[in-house]
C-alpha cells in the first residue's frame, strides 16, 4: 500500500475508534477517556492495525497542550497569583512526599539500585494532566474549590519535571562535567522564555487580533489562534520547559483579552480531537508481551502506586486546609501515573539509570493506572457526596420567559415571588437538586443546569429573556456568568446579586444594569426597626436609613469615579453619622 494511502487509512481507522468507542462508554457511563484508551488498546496492542504508536503519541500530544491553553484563558493572572500557595506549597509537599514513598517501594522491590529508585519514585509521583483536567471538564468542577487545588498539584507537577529530567545526568554513570547541566543557565534561558510570552501576551496579541478581526477574515482568526498555542508551546520547549507549559502561559496573557471567548472557540474543535488522539495513542503504546511477563509484579504496584498516592495527596490537602470532601475528590483525580513519566523514563534508559525491561513495566504501570482512573474517580459520588443528593438530567422543554433567573438561593427565592405575584413568568436555573425538588413543589418554573454554560443559557432561554437576573450566591460564579453573558449577549439586560461593597463597584464597573447587596436592604430595614425600638418615631427612622442609603450611594459612586483600589481605601474610613433629620411627609416614605 503507497505511504500516502497508509496515512488515510490509519487516519480513517483512528477516526472511526473515535466514534466508536467515545459513545458507547459514554452511554455505559464509563466516561470517554477510558473508551479512548480501549478503541487505542483494540486498534494497537490487540489487532496490531497500527504500530507506530510512538509518532502517533508525540504529535497528540499536542491536544494536552490545546488543553492547557484553554485552562489558561480561564485564570487571569490576579487570579493566578492567588493560588501561588496551593501551586508552590501543596504541589511541592505532595511531589516529595509521594516521591520519597514511592521511591522506598521501588528499592525494596530489587530491581533498581538507589539511582533508578530516585527515577522510580519521583516519575510515578506525577500524575496525568490530560486525563485530570478531562474527569474536571466532563464533572463541570474545574472552577470548584477542588478543581482548583488540583489543578494547582498538575501545575507544579508540570514544572517539577524540569528539575528532574536535570539530575539525571548527574545519577548516570560515568557522567563527566559536560554532561552536567548548568542550572544557572538553564533557569536564566527557561525564564527569558517565559518573559517573552509575558510581553507577546500583553502588547502585541491583541493588536494582531484587533487587525485580523477588523479584516473579516474568519480562517485567519482561527489560524492565528493555532499560531499562539503553538508558537507559545514551542519557544518554552526550546527553553527547556514543557510544551504544555507555554501554551498555558499564552492563555493565561490572553484571559483578560476581549477575543478570549472567540480563541477558545477556535481551539476547543482541534483540543477535543487531539485529546482524543492522545488517549488512543496510550492505548496503542500498551506492550501486551510486557504484561504478560511481568504480570504478577504489574498487578500488585498498579493498585499499590494508586493507593499510595492517593492516601498522601488526601493527606497534603486535609494538611493545608481541605475539607474532607474535597480532599477526598482531588485523591481519587489524582492517582494515576503521567504523560511526562513516560519522558522522564525514556531519558533514563537513555543514560542507563535504568534498564529497557524496567522502563518498559513501568509505562506498562502508568498506563494501566491511567485506564482504571475514570473508574476510580467515581468512587468519589460514594464518599463524598451527600446520599440525599439527587442526579437530575438537564432539560429545558417549556423553558423561556420575560425573565431568565440563575441561581435559587434564599435571595432568589425571595425575587422570584415578588416577580410572579407581579404576574410575570420567570424561568430559573439552578444546579442544586435538592432546592429543585423543594421549588418544584411550590409551582416555580425551574430547570436543572450550570449558568455558567453557554449551550444551557441558550437552551433556558436567554435570548428572549427581556431581563437576566443573576442571583448566584458565589462572588466568583457571578462575576464568570456575567462575562459570559456581556460576551456573547451583549444587549442582554443584566441584574446581578452582589456579594459585598467591592463586589458591587466590580459589577458596576462591568456596566450591569442593576446591581444590589445581598445584605444592604436588609440590614437598613433592621437598622430602622431598632431605631423605632428604642422609642424613635416612624417617620425619623425611615428618614435616617434613607439618609444613610443615600450616603451610601454617594460614596459608591465617588470610589466608582476613583477607581476600585481608591475604592477600598475608602472603606476602612468610619462612615459619616448622619445629622438629624427632619422627619419626611409620608408620602416621602421608601419601605
Amino acid at each position: 500500500m503507497p505511504e500516502t494511502h497508509g496515512f488515510f487509512f490509519e487516519a480513517i481507522l483512528l477516526l472511526a475508534g473515535a466514534v466508536v468507542a467515545a459513545p458507547l462508554f459514554k452511554f455505559l457511563r464509563l466516561g470517554t477517556i477510558l473508551g479512548y484508551l480501549a478503541a487505542g488498546i483494540v486498534i494497537g496492542p490487540v489487532l496490531g492495525v497500527i504500530s507506530d504508536a510512538e509518532d502517533i503519541l508525540g504529535f497528540s500530544e499536542l491536544g494536552v497542550v490545546f488543553l492547557l491553553f484553554v485552562v489558561g484563558l480561564e485564570l487571569k493572572p490576579s487570579r493566578l497569583w492567588q493560588m501561588r500557595r496551593d501551586i508552590f506549597l501543596l504541589g511541592a509537599m505532595q511531589v516529595v512526599l509521594t516521591g520519597a514513598v514511592l521511591s522506598a517501594f521501588a528499592l525494596r522491590s530489587g530491581y533498581v539500585d538507589i539511582r533508578g529508585a530516585i527515577i522510580v519514585g519521583f516519575g510515578l509521583a506525577l500524575s496525568s494532566t490530560a486525563f485530570a483536567l478531562q474527569i474536571l471538564e466532563e464533572r463541570g468542577d474545574l472552577n470548584s474549590t477542588y478543581g482548583r487545588r488540583t489543578f494547582s498539584l498538575l501545575l507544579f507537577q508540570d514544572m517539577a519535571i524540569i528539575p528532574l529530567l536535570a539530575i539525571i545526568p548527574l545519577l548516570a554513570r560515568g557522567a563527566t562535567p559536560e554532561d552536567i547541566p548548568n542550572p544557572i543557565r538553564d533557569f536564566a534561558i527557561a525564564l527569558a522564555a517565559i518573559v517573552a510570552i509575558i510581553v507577546a501576551g500583553r502588547y502585541l496579541l491583541n493588536p494582531l487580533f484587533q487587525i485580523i478581526a477588523k479584516s473579516g477574515a474568519r480562517e485567519a482568526m482561527i489560524a492565528s489562534a493555532l499560531l499562539t498555542v503553538m508558537a507559545a508551546a514551542l519557544v518554552v520547549e526550546l527553553a527547556g520547559l514543557s510544551m504544555a507549559m507555554g501554551a498555558f502561559l499564552a492563555g493565561v496573557m490572553l484571559a483578560e483579552s476581549t477575543f478570549r471567548h472567540e480563541l477558545e472557540a477556535n481551539v476547543e474543535p482541534f483540543r477535543g480531537i487531539l485529546l482524543g488522539l492522545f488517549f488512543m495513542a496510550i492505548g496503542m503504546s500498551l506492550e501486551i508481551d510486557v504484561i504478560v511477563d511481568n504480570f504478577w509484579l504489574i498487578l500488585a504496584a498498579v493498585p499499590v502506586v494508586m493507593a499510595v498516592k492517593s492516601l498522601v495527596i488526601y493527606l497534603v490537602c486535609r494538611t493545608t486546609g481541605s475539607s474532607f470532601a474535597d480532599a477526598a475528590r482531588i485523591s481519587l483525580v489524582l492517582p494515576q501515573g503521567g504523560e511526562f513519566g513516560f519522558v522522564l523514563f525514556s531519558a533514563a534508559v537513555s543514560d542507563y539509570v535504568i534498564n529497557r525491561e524496567v522502563s518498559s513495566i513501568l509505562i506498562s504501570i502508568v498506563i494501566i493506572s491511567m485506564a482504571l482512573t475514570p473508574l476510580v474517580a467515581k468512587l468519589e459520588r460514594f464518599i463524598s457526596t451527600d446520599p440525599g443528593v439527587e442526579e437530575i438530567e438537564e432539560s429545558f422543554e417549556g423553558a423561556g420567559s420575560d425573565v431568565l433567573m440563575i441561581g435559587f438561593s434564599r435571595f432568589g427565592q425571595i425575587a422570584a415571588q415578588v416577580l410572579l405575584a407581579g404576574g410575570r413568568d420567570v424561568t430559573i436555573i439552578e444546579h442544586s437538586a435538592d432546592r429543585i425538588k423543594q421549588a418544584s413543589s411550590f409551582g416555580f418554573r425551574i430547570y436543572f443546569g450550570d449558568g455558567t454554560r453557554k449551550d444551557v443559557l441558550r437552551a433556558a432561554g436567554i435570548e428572549r429573556a427581556k431581563i437576566v437576573a443573576i442571583c448566584t450566591h458565589g462572588q466568583v460564579t457571578t462575576d464568570r456568568i456575567v462575562d459570559l453573558i456581556q460576551s456573547e449577549y451583549p444587549h442582554a439586560r443584566i441584574y446581578a446579586r452582589a456579594y459585598d461593597r467591592v463586589h458591587t463597584l466590580s459589577l458596576r464597573a462591568r456596566g450591569v444594569t442593576y446591581e444590589a447587596r445581598e445584605t444592604f436592604e436588609s440590614g437598613l430595614l433592621f437598622g430602622r426597626k431598632t431605631l423605632e425600638g428604642l422609642g424613635v418615631d416612624e417617620d425619623t427612622a425611615i428618614a435616617i436609613s434613607d439618609d444613610i442609603r443615600e450616603r451610601d450611594e454617594t460614596r459608591l459612586s465617588l470610589q466608582a469615579a476613583q477607581g476600585l483600589g481608591a475604592g477600598n481605601e475608602l472603606l476602612h474610613k468610619r462612615p459619616v453619622k448622619p445629622e438629624p433629620l427632619v422627619p419626611p411627609k409620608k408620602h416621602d416614605e421608601i419601605g
